[in-house]
């Protein structure tokens, strides 16, 4: 593979060929790309999950000097369980100018172009270097990007800015909601299910909690988007899972359920969850612990937080993406990235990337080619930009 040059297309068909589904492994992708980058001289950090089981990369293209333009994707992909594919998943499949595969869309096509740069990059001579940041575990809470960052910010200079290249079409995306997701467990007392004055139902204590977020959920889709900019425009709320019990004969002692919100930027993101732990602990547990003392509780756990991607204009970002883009505008969207993982952590960041949101985590996912041609336009801009001749 040394000094192998490959076309989007090609490298988009060896992505996609690992199952990097989250709750597998993604090493077997991760060392091809380090290999890959290897053969053009390109040295790389791996940045390991405690586990060990899976791995970030980091690296760096041109020179070590301060700043530098990251380019961020993540490596994983959502399942396809239960999903009617037509054609297999983990072969890229052309079709009337689309290309099929689980994560041509999101967000293989993205990582798969920046590879295919390399060679063009590394022969035009950076004047500015630019970064590959390609993270795990994105779909389950961006929970591997921050290692990431956190390596980077503690072992290179900052960078001057990020592009992630999350499916918006090629448009410049300069917001998008954040997530809060959480785990609540209800514990309750068993009992037999004709004695329910003796007993503490779990999943009806439970039901009285979605009840709430419910009635939270209407309340934030009334206050409105003020910016006018968002779909759906207002925060949203929502129970993902529940489950418990035992028999129906049986009082549930346990019930657990999962739900999280998404927030506008610039709104109290703690609200909802600063709500809701009050509801509980001023309603909800008195009535619990009367009956079951020691026993009855609600215990809620963060599981995921992705902060809001909010406005920044004329960040430096935003600034170029445009220029590379060709707009002169840019749009805001309800779904989540990293974005804003980087912006906290003091890097202006953008969204930018090949395909289309709405075919992403479904069956019979694709990237058009007009798609994959229009981000390599891009990144040849930014070669231009970028490089000294």
């Amino acid at each position: 593979m040394v000094g192998e040059r490959v076309d989007a297309i090609e490298m988009l068909r060896r992505l996609v060929a690992f199952d990097t589904t989250s709750r597998n492994s993604n090493l077997d992708l991760i060392h091809f790309i380090r290999d890959y980058l290897a053969g053009h001289g390109v040295a790389c950090d791996l940045v390991l999950d405690k586990d060990r089981r899976k791995a970030n990369l980091y690296a760096t293209l041109g020179p070590k000097n301060e700043g530098g333009i990251v380019l961020s994707g993540h490596t994983d992909v959502v399942p396809i369980d239960d999903q009617d594919w037509q054609t297999d998943p983990w072969t890229l499949t052309e079709k009337d100018g689309l290309l099929y595969g689980r994560g041509t869309c999101d967000m293989k096509g993205f990582v798969a172009c920046c590879l295919a740069m390399v060679p063009d990059f590394l022969e035009r001579e950076l004047k500015e270097p630019i970064h590959l940041a390609f993270s795990y575990d994105e779909e389950v809470g961006c929970l591997g990007v921050h290692s990431l960052i956190a390596h980077v910010v503690g072992h290179y200079p900052t960078p001057r800015l990020c592009l992630v290249g999350e499916p918006s079409m090629m448009q410049v995306v300069d917001a998008h909601k954040g997530i809060r997701s959480f785990i609540t467990t209800v514990t309750g007392l068993e009992a037999h299910s004709s004695a329910t004055h003796v007993g503490v139902n779990a999943i009806m204590v439970a039901a009285g909690l979605i009840r709430f977020l419910t009635e939270l959920g209407e309340e934030l889709r009334d206050r409105g988007d003020e910016t006018g900019r968002f779909t759906p425009p207002f925060t949203t709320l929502s129970v993902g899972t529940i489950e418990g019990g035992t028999a129906v004969n049986i009082i549930p002692r346990h019930c657990r359920f999962v739900w999280e919100y998404r927030a506008l930027p610039g709104t109290d993101a703690e609200e909802p969850i600063r709500r809701f732990d009050e509801y509980v602990r001023k309603k909800v547990l008195p009535a619990m612990q009367a009956k079951a003392p020691g026993i009855a509780d609600v215990v809620t756990v963060p599981r995921s937080i992705t902060p809001a991607l909010r406005p920044d204009p004329g960040s430096a970002a935003e600034t170029l993406a445009k220029a590379l883009a060709g707009v002169n505008d840019t749009l805001a969207v309800s779904y989540a990235t990293e974005a804003g993982i980087f912006q906290v952590n003091g890097i202006p960041t953008v969204v930018c990337g090949p395909g289309d949101i709405l075919q992403a985590h479904r069956p019979n996912e694709f990237v058009a080619i007009s798609q994959i041609d229009a981000c390599m336009t891009f990144l040849g801009k930014l070669a231009d930009r970028v490089c000294v001749r």
